[in-house]
């Protein structure tokens, strides 16, 4: 049986192509016998520690992050291996201010190749986390950011190409919270009562092993770290920072009694108005800002939050909120948070196809695989460019997870104009630097190249895709 590295050995490498795809490497890696079984709720969920600096000057935060190999209690009771940021499943958040530089050194302590990008940051190219811009094992570097842009729920995570995927399963993901005075003037809850909830799917074995395989067959659900755990909240409002980190899952997120919701924000920051909503659909990598208001309930009552989006072989429970008494609650969610600004004119228009070459065995873009060393797309910085996605992939029951195509670009965000010609609904109409195209699906973008020029690249986030060549090069100029 052919091995996760000798798969990665006919991996991309200058043009080469790749002949066994993902979905096919992975499936050998399954284990023939039960997952470990899990009690929903048993595990109190945790709060992601807030890192500190290691020192600070007058305009910049240095913090410095050690990767390494360690466990975490995932499942209660058992031990699992996971590769970390600093010791932690998930790693540290970084919460950062709009105007003031962050520098983090980084240190690879694994045993593997990784690149750390900073997930919906403008950053100059040098410090993008480039999948070809690789930190060997042992070795140091800093990641420069200048935060100039507006308070946004971002994440680091590893991008080290042909291993990204699995370097992100097994555990390096972060968040990285960007803060500025107009949030602050906001008046949302804050605090305790603002919170991070990263999601995402897992197999865990009997024995505690964290297996890497396909997502039909990772049955359990992870909440910052956890298995389905429950959450203690006051009765009044919380908001809560929800990432999809998982490498290829969409979820559907609901209450189980159907309450509503306010959506306030997506990848790139606040949406120009609140958005009431019953249901919250996530694909790998996005982010959505939700205010729930917990005093509807009574103390001592609870509400799960579940995933409609499940298999039917699966729990759809994730995280269940036990709701205690009353607390003070000066919070509001405002009928205005931050107005869109206009689009410019575009100068140029372009297409991306992507599917399953089944002819290339591989994952492609406007039919070619990635090169690191073809430019694909040359742009000019300042211009506004409308794009065209498509998903050519045609649909087929569940489990469908491989089909969808997760379309994410660095550098900028944009603004998604419509889906298969009808303009989307207000939750999907905010900056975003990612966006779900189902098989069948178009949806048109408009993005504006701001800040930098170099190289840079653009991919399906359903990271098993990207891994197996699923991404182009694009490079800025003046």
């Amino acid at each position: 049986m052919a091995t996760r590295r000798d798969v990665l050995k006919l991996a991309v490498v200058g043009g080469i192509v790749a002949a066994v795809p993902v979905e096919a490497a992975v499936a050998e890696l399954t284990s023939t016998a039960d997952p470990a079984s899990a009690t929903p709720f048993a595990a109190e969920m945790p709060v992601p520690t807030v890192l500190r600096p290691t020192s600070r000057t007058r305009d910049t935060d240095f913090y410095d992050i050690r990767m390494f190999d360690t466990t975490a209690e995932v499942i209660p009771g058992l031990v699992t291996g996971v590769r970390t940021y600093n010791g932690s499943f998930p790693g540290p958040t970084i919460r950062a201010a709009r105007g003031r530089q962050v520098v983090v050194r980084h240190h690879n302590g694994l045993a593997v190749d990784t690149s750390v990008h900073l997930h919906g940051g403008h950053v100059p190219a040098g410090h993008d986390g480039h999948p070809m811009d690789l930190l060997k094992p042992g070795a140091t570097r800093e990641y420069h950011y200048p935060n100039a842009q507006a308070a946004a729920s971002l994440w680091y995570h590893d991008h080290a190409h042909g291993l990204e995927a699995e370097n992100v399963y097994r555990g390096l993901h972060a968040s990285y919270v960007v803060t500025d005075e107009h949030e602050r003037g906001l008046k949302l809850p804050s605090g305790k009562y603002e919170v991070e909830l990263q999601l995402r799917d897992a197999r865990i074995e009997q024995d505690g092993t964290l297996t890497f395989t396909r997502a039909q067959s990772r049955p359990h659900l992870l909440v910052n770290g956890r298995e389905r755990p429950h959450f203690r909240v006051a009765a009044r409002k919380y908001r809560f920072r929800v990432y999809n980190v998982s490498v290829d899952r969409f979820m559907s997120l609901r209450l189980a009694d159907g309450g509503e919701f306010v959506q306030i924000g997506s990848d790139g920051g606040f949406l120009a108005a609140p958005v009431g909503l019953t249901e919250l659909r996530l694909s790998a990598g996005e982010r959505a800002d939700v205010v729930v208001d917990f005093s509807r309930y009574k103390p001592g009552t609870s509400v799960v939050l579940q995933n409609t989006s499940a298999l039917a072989t699966e729990n759809p429970d994730v995280l269940r909120f036990d709701v205690g008494f009353p607390a003070y609650d000066d919070s509001r969610v405002p009928p205005v948070l931050l107005a869109a600004a206009a689009l410019p004119p575009a100068t140029v228009e372009r297409r991306f196809v992507l599917e399953w070459n089944a002819a290339q065995a591989r994952y492609t873009i406007n039919g070619q695989v990635y090169d690191p060393a073809r430019v694909d797309v040359q742009a000019k910085l300042g211009t506004t460019e409308i794009w065209t996605v498509v998903n050519a992939d045609a649909p087929a029951p569940a489990p469908n997870f491989h089909l969808n195509h997760n379309f994410h670009t660095h550098q900028t965000q944009f603004r998604v104009l419509d889906r298969n010609g009808v303009p989307v609904r207000p939750a999907e109409a905010g900056q975003k630097d990612v966006v779900m195209v189902a098989p069948g699906d178009t949806v048109r973008l408009a993005l504006t190249w701001k800040n930098f020029t170099g190289r840079y690249v653009v991919h399906c986030h359903q990271l098993p895709h990207s891994d197996y060549s699923q991404m182009l090069e694009i490079e800025i100029t003046a």
